[in-house]
This record gives C-alpha cells, structure tokens and sequence, in this order.
C-alpha cells in the first residue's frame, strides 16, 4: 500500500512486539476500538511498527491486526521512528487512554482526554452507591440464592466492595466472621462481591476508578456514599477476625491496629516464621564440612522452584556429583541472614531473575565465606521448603506477597530487614548484602554519585534518569534486567 492512498484524517503509530505481553494483552482491544471506529468512517488509519525480531513473529502478529504495518525489513525506518518519537517501552500509542477509556477516547486528542478526566472528578466528588454499582441498565446486584436485590436497599449502610479474580476460601471465610459479628452487633454493614470475569465493562471501569493494583482489594463505602477506605483487605489479612474491632476503619481506629502491627514485627523472629507445630526442617544438602547450601552468614528459603529427585526435596552437584540431601532445622539457621525467596517454574520474570540470583549469591558467599571449600552448586544452590509444605502459604500471607518473584530479607536478629531486596540486588549486587539500612543508604549515596556522571561518559541512544531507591529496568533489545539501561 503506498503511502499517498492513506486517506485518513488521523494516522496512529502502534508501537508494539509479539513477545511483549502487555502488548499482546492490549492488542485485542485496540482492534475492537479501532474496528467500531472505522465502521463509522474513515478518520483513523493505524500502522504497525514493529519491534518483532524475525519475519515469522512479526506476520503471525500482524495477522491478528487489520491495519497497516511498516515492512519488518525497512529496520532504517524503524529506528526513525523510535528514535523520533522517543519510544522507550512498548506498548506505546496513547495506551493507557485506550485502555481506560475504550472508544469513548475518540478522537484522543488532549481536549478529549481532559473532559473525560473531568467528568470521572466530577463523578468522584458526586458519588453514590448507585453511581458505582449500578448501569443504566441494571438498578440491582443478585443475592448469593440468585434473587434480584435493588442498590436501594444499601442506601445508607456501610458497603464493603470485595474484589477478587477466583474464590478466596481463607480470606472469605475471615470476612464472613467479621461480616456475622458486625451485623450481630447491630452494625449496618454489606458486602458486595466484584468476581472478575462476570462483566468485563463493569469489571475495568471499577478497576479504574478506584485505581485497584492487587487482589483481594477490600474497598469500604460510608453511609453517604463516599469512599472511607480503598483497601481494608491488609488488616483483615493480618489481623483475621479480630479486624472487626477496627470498624468503621477510620484513621483512629486504623492507628490502634499499626500500634499492634509494630509490635508483632518487634517480636518477630526466624523460628516464628518458619515453625508451625511439627514442621521446622528445610530441605537442602549437607556435605563432610557442614551445611553447603546455608552459609554462615548467608541462606536463601524458596519454594516449588526446584530440581527434584523425590517431590519434596533438592539436589545439586558439589565436587563431582559427591551431594547427599538432607532436611536442615531451623534452628542451624538462626543468627544468620535468610532470603525468604518466593518464586515459581511457570514465571518467565522468575526464569530472567534466576541467573542473576544465583551470581550474586556466588560472590556474597565468596565475600562473606568461612573456612576454605570448592563447590558448584546447580541452578539453586540454597535451601528450600518442601513441595506442598503449608508455611509457604502462611509467609506469603506473612508478607503480602502479591507477585513474583520476590526477596525477603530476614536479619540475623529474627527481623525483617526489607521486603523488596529483589530491586537491592539488581541496583548494587552482591555489595547490597547484608541489606542493613546504612549499608543500602551508603550504596546509594555512591550511585547517585555515578549517575550525575553517566550523561557525559556513555553515548546512548536512551539515558534513563533514576528516579527512587527501588527502580529497575528491563532492557527491550535484550530482556536483560538492569539498574540503569532500558
């Protein structure tokens, strides 16, 4: 198709990449938007601009699309393009508007955007329990036996919005405690469960009004209709039924339950975490000298992520395959620095995480080792919870683990030293450990330094700023995981 027969008014550049999955996730609506759009005229012409790396990705995408795309082979065009639009992450075109706001986005200029905006304040500001829960054409949600209720009926009541992807059974078994004890006690109280999946339309425009980023979100409207809270889920999840003491959730009856937080976190230590009744051994590998896989200042916990030989154990390979498994107590951990490591198999950001794990904690061994031994250890050389062992859904709870994979680090103290010591580990390597405040701060400080440097001494297309203690970057050209390059 030659350039000069675009017809349209309005030409969008799609910015985007069959291996990207926010992409491939977001393609699908882009087509529904684009197809009503073009059903109605012919004001919007969409090209593809690929970021495929072979011509059997990039026409098996392409065939999903029905717009036009830029030849895969025209790579001088290409960078053009990203390099004139500043493209530094895919997918890019004006997405999020998209996404948010579906057709009614059109024409996506910045007046449209900003009158949609205004009317979602205007919304906000004006809320009822209708507003949020009903549709103009639907006044009523179902009851769990199936009957029609009106939204009337919540009309002056406290209604907690319950937002979950699948059933819940421990977290909705608390909920429905504290539910019976409120009502009980004479509480105007409801809860309405949001299931994703039900009504996909209904589903986004919750999602984006009350700006959810996890699930089970818990969000509690007063009697009026306003929002009080955006997300009670965490204090039920820590507090179990005893949450419902903090009822209405209100900023002072929310700080008597912090007050408690800090003081269960005071007392915590490695033995509460990782005992439970008759369970206290980890699985791993001995040899002649000690334990291999925990070093004296250093030991990671995992869960199902690993090679096994009978479903509940790990192996590896020390000195020509001379390993042995064994089961470790908690107790040989205790006064050491443990790595609570939450990942899984499927995870392709585990899978990317994993070889720079397992580098680092080669040097923090090297940095921090005791006695003198040569090993080489497998693809997870550490310690780990059996297959199915209960304690990793109670750590999980523990520590709010809402995506992996993710690091826990626990002191040799007993206490949490910091909860995304993933992030550390990318920033600073090896030198994050033993992840103390004043070792991360000082790690910092030298960073800073560096970067203030950077845009003077490397030529680079894309110099990324820092912008936080915590920022990572994942390369586009390499999938590799980085501090400082994109």
């Amino acid at each position: 198709v030659k350039i000069s027969a675009i017809e349209a008014s309005t030409v969008a550049l799609y910015f985007s990449a069959s291996w990207c999955p926010p992409c491939r996730r977001f393609t699908p609506t882009f087509v529904e938007v684009y197809e009503e759009l073009t059903s109605q005229d012919n004001s919007l012409e969409v090209v593809f601009v690929s970021r495929d790396r072979d011509e059997e990705s990039f026409n098996a995408y392409l065939a999903k699309m029905p717009w036009l795309a830029v030849p895969l082979a025209d790579s001088e065009c290409l960078q053009r393009l990203m390099k004139g639009y500043k493209v530094n992450g895919i997918p890019n075109l004006g997405v999020k508007f998209i996404s948010e706001y579906g057709i009614g986005a059109s024409p996506f200029t910045l007046q449209r955007i900003n009158e949609l905006k205004e009317q979602e304040k205007a919304a906000k500001d004006n809320q009822t329990i209708h507003s949020v829960l009903g549709t103009p054409t639907r006044d009523y949600l179902i009851s769990s036996e199936g009957d029609k209720v009106p939204i009337s009926v919540l009309e002056g009541k406290y209604v907690a919005l319950f937002f979950m992807v699948r059933p819940i059974d421990e977290f909705t078994a608390v909920l429905t405690k504290i539910y019976e004890k409120l009502r009980a006690v004479g509480e105007k109280f409801e809860v309405v469960a949001v299931y994703f999946g039900s009504n996909e339309s209904m589903c986004d425009k919750l999602v984006r009004y009350f700006e959810l980023t996890t699930l089970p979100t818990l969000v509690l409207i007063g009697p009026d209709g306003n929002t009080l809270n955006n997300n009670i889920a965490d204090v039920i999840e820590e507090h179990g039924s005893e949450a419902w003491e903090g009822f209405p959730f209100n900023a002072e009856k929310l700080e008597i339950f912090a007050d408690k937080s800090k003081t269960k976190a005071a007392s915590q230590s490695l033995e509460s975490l990782l005992v439970k009744d008759d369970l206290e051994l980890c699985h791993g590998k001995r040899w002649s000298e000690g334990i291999i896989s925990c070093i004296t200042y250093l030991s990671y916990i995992c869960n199902n992520f690993l090679n096994k030989t009978n479903g509940q154990t790990l192996r590896g390979k020390v000195n020509n395959d001379k390993y042995f498994d064994t089961e470790v107590p908690v107790s040989e951990l205790v006064g050491k620095t443990v790595i609570l490591y939450f990942s899984t198999k499927w995870c392709p950001p585990c899978r990317d995480f994993l070889p720079t794990l397992v580098k680092e904690y080669k040097k923090m061994k090297e940095k921090n080792r005791r006695g003198s031994y040569d090993e080489f250890f497998s693809d997870m050389p550490w310690l780990a919870l059996p297959l199915g062992d209960e304690r990793k859904e109670l750590l999980m709870k523990k520590f709010r683990i809402r995506e992996i994979p993710s690091l826990i680090v626990i002191g040799p103290s007993g206490l949490t030293l910091t909860k995304d010591a993933k992030s550390h580990l990318l920033a600073h390597g090896a030198d994050a450990f033993p992840f103390t405040e004043e070792t991360l701060q000082e790690l910092e400080k030298k960073l800073d330094g560096k970067a203030k440097a950077w845009p003077e001494k490397v030529k680079h297309e894309l110099v990324l700023k820092r912008s936080g203690t915590t920022v990572t970057y994942s390369c586009d050209g390499c999938e590799g995981l980085g501090s400082s390059w994109s």
